[in-house]
């Protein structure tokens, strides 16, 4: 079903070859952390400013946080793209390394700087709000359809990726933040689908919060899903690995000193 490891490294080679890792490695991390920071500030300060305004409609609140993060997602994208493929998920780099669309070395420290900020941004919208900078999440999430609806969430982005990463390349930020946006209201955890998010939304008992105890499950899962859509478009489309850097949004070819 799949093509060898000798097939993977020789596409690989051609892949690396193709895009010119010109930034450097600590310009990368640096734009994945920052940009990270602002993705959870946007998550979980929208959330309670969407609740203190909601007045009690769960609704109300969940439509302002499903727009606002769906909007800064793109945004972000957008921005950071061009410097680190704007990746603010773990999930998608082992994915991206997977495929060819950048080096495993590199893939520790993108996740790494992931998770930091992840975490620097719930401790900004806490303190935009006057509060403490982390509190253990009381927000119940648990049993086995919100363990799923995460596993859906997460192979429905994934695919989501490749699909217009190998046909439409140019679409991926708008597509990224429309997935997101649907899948806010389509699953039952509200679409998580990201493991750096969800390790520090278990740190903010507001709105946007898990509980330290359920985030295990969610993060399984979206590790399964998005392993699953990987494999799932390998198949699809055997040219993936030549298609993979198109996950990093940054044109061929350019150069940084």
């Amino acid at each position: 079903m799949f093509i060898g490891s000798r097939h993977v490294a020789a596409a690989c080679e051609g892949s690396y070859r193709l895009t010119k890792e010109s930034i450097s490695l600590s310009r990368r991390v640096v734009a994945e952390a920052v940009g990270t920071t602002l993705l959870l500030a946007a998550v979980v300060g929208s959330g309670i400013m969407g609740e203190r305004l909601a007045g009690g409609n769960v609704a109300i609140a969940l439509l302002a946080n499903t727009i606002a993060t769906g909007a800064a997602l793109a945004a972000l994208i957008l921005t950071f793209g061009p410097i680190s493929g704007a990746h603010f998920n773990p999930a998608v780099t082992l994915a991206d390394a997977w495929q060819c669309g950048m080096k495993w070395r590199d893939a520790p420290a993108y996740i790494l700087a992931q998770i930091v900020g992840a975490f620097g941004g719930v401790a900004v919208a806490h303190l935009m709000f006057g509060l403490p900078p982390f509190v253990a999440s009381r927000h119940v999430r648990a049993g086995a359809a919100q363990v799923f609806s995460e596993f859906v969430a997460t192979f429905g982005l994934l695919s989501v990726i490749w699909g217009c990463a190998r046909f439409r390349s140019s679409v991926v930020p708008f597509a990224v933040a429309a997935y997101i946006t649907a899948a806010y209201w389509f699953t039952a955890s509200t679409s998580f689908a990201n493991p750096a998010v969800t390790m520090a939304r278990s740190v903010t008992d507001t709105f946007a919060g898990i509980r330290p105890i359920d985030a295990p499950g969610f993060i399984l899962a979206q590790l399964a899903g998005a392993f699953l859509a990987t494999a799932l478009f390998r198949w699809l489309v055997p040219s993936l690995p030549k298609d993979a850097d198109s996950v990093l949004v940054p044109p061929r070819g350019v150069s940084y000193e």
